[in-house]
């Protein structure tokens, strides 16, 4: 599986660098009636994505209206959502409206149009998607169906704000570790413990399905949305096993996230295993989680397993 995906990496990285380098446009293209009355690839692209995130916004202040009583550390999460998708919908707005007039001859084609046409035209993100966006190594289209699922979880989230959603799909969190510490506030505030001495414990349930969840967690929040790299679950023993050849991901059950006052001894019986937001790992680490073995966990640390929570396309 190593070996696999060594190879998967160097022909992806040759894709990318053969793309790079072919010419934007062949000599003399352009130049008969056909070509002419073409349409642009990036100018399709623009026009596409604009239908789809034009009307995409959320009224941060009906959250923050509710009452000291309904406001608590999970709708916070749920504002610093919607403020993060709401800067990233209006960058993509604006700039695509901009290169949409720069199409049709209505503003002057600046290097920034440019720049953003380059990307639409080669599949790629552009630069100011990457820095107000989220973590992610998908292409432009992967990308984007990815950001309606966001989406999606995120209107399901608004329409009931006061409670969370019975599952939490940490994948589609922009920032996925403000979560995790509203588990830790919510255990801080109900238990009336000291936030340093918090850790969020993972215990991994039974439920492969999100769905058949039937309510929300009675400790903690139920979280969906990570991938095993380097082994895989074994839902019969619970507990982590050797990968299936050619299997590079596993999903995971559903993750029931507690918080709890850090233990002094360790359970020779966990693994503490490390999550990354991007499969490329570092610098984008989420948290450790616990994970049962029967195995010394010594063997996963050399094995580099790791839980993943965009595993792209």
């Amino acid at each position: 599986n190593a070996e696999i995906d060594f190879r998967t990496k160097m022909c992806q990285s040759i894709f990318e660098l053969l793309q790079s380098i072919q010419p934007k446009q062949a000599p003399g293209q352009g130049s008969s009636d056909q070509d002419i009355f073409a349409t642009n690839p990036a100018e399709e692209m623009c026009n596409e994505i604009l239908d789809e995130v034009r009307e995409v916004k959320y009224n941060v202040e009906e959250v923050a209206s509710l009452s000291e009583q309904e406001k608590g550390p999970y709708q916070f999460v749920l504002m610093q959502e919607c403020d993060c998708m709401n800067c990233l919908v209006h960058e993509m707005v604006r700039g695509l409206n901009e290169l949409q007039q720069g199409f049709k001859g209505e503003l002057t084609m600046s290097e920034h149009m440019e720049h953003l046409a380059d990307a639409l035209t080669e599949q790629t993100l552009p630069v100011w998607w990457v820095k107000l966006g989220f973590p992610s190594t998908r292409p432009l289209r992967s990308w984007l169906v990815n950001l309606k699922d966001r989406c999606a979880q995120l209107d399901e989230w608004f329409e009931e704000p006061r409670i969370i959603p019975k599952v939490i799909d940490v994948s589609k969190l922009f920032n996925p570790q403000s979560f995790l510490t509203a588990i830790k506030q919510v255990c801080c505030q109900n238990q009336k413990l000291e936030l340093d001495r918090l850790h969020v414990y993972t215990e991994v349930t039974k439920r492969i399905d999100p769905k058949s969840v039937e309510s929300v967690a009675r400790d903690g929040a139920y979280v969906t949305g990570m991938y095993l790299e380097g082994a895989r679950w074994d839902a019969n023993t619970n507990c982590l096993e050797d990968s299936r050849p050619k299997e590079m991901f596993t999903r995971l059950p559903v993750i029931n996230c507690k918080a709890g006052l850090s233990q002094e001894r360790e359970d020779k019986n966990v693994y503490l295993c490390p999550t990354y937001a991007v499969p490329t790992r570092r610098p984008h680490f989420v948290f450790v989680a616990q994970l049962r073995t029967k195995q010394p966990a010594a063997k996963w640390t050399l094995a580099g397993v790791a839980i993943i929570l965009d595993i792209g396309s």
